[in-house]
């Protein structure tokens, strides 16, 4: 079995992987504003209310962000272990809140903002886990 440790290479993949998935989530935002205030009460409204995102182009870039997202994150994957890369790539849950107040002008209360807090604490300690087990195998 080699060792899978975390390359600054690998690090780069990492938040590359979150700004996409950041853009990504924008993206698909953006698209759904389209058919905001739209009321699905059957059916046959569902059809008129795709028409809006379907019909957004950042829908279409959303989706194409996904491939790349899914071709990188394919990557990492194949170099280091999955109990390592998800909670570090956890960033896009601190990015996504930082572009929706910016862009999309949303407020984030002090609850979210301390559940992030943890989020960055769980981050840091999985992160330091992984180099512990890296001295472990030397």
């Amino acid at each position: 079995m080699f060792k899978k440790r975390i390359t600054i290479k690998i690090l780069l993949f990492l938040v590359f992987s979150d700004v996409l998935e950041t853009f990504t989530q924008f993206c698909f935002k953006k698209s759904a504003l389209t058919a905001s205030g739209f009321e699905i009460r059957n059916i046959s409204e569902v059809f008129i209310f795709l028409q809006g995102p379907l019909s957004s182009w950042f829908l279409w870039v959303g989706l194409l962000s996904v491939l790349l997202t899914f071709i990188i994150w394919s990557t990492i994957l194949s170099k280091i272990d999955l109990s390592v890369a998800v909670p570090i790539a956890s960033f896009s849950y601190i990015l996504v809140p930082l572009v929706s107040i910016i862009f999309l002008h949303e407020k984030i209360t002090i609850t979210r903002w301390v559940g992030i807090f943890f989020i960055l604490i769980g981050v840091i300690f999985v992160s330091l886990s992984s180099k512990e087990r890296e001295l472990n195998v030397r």
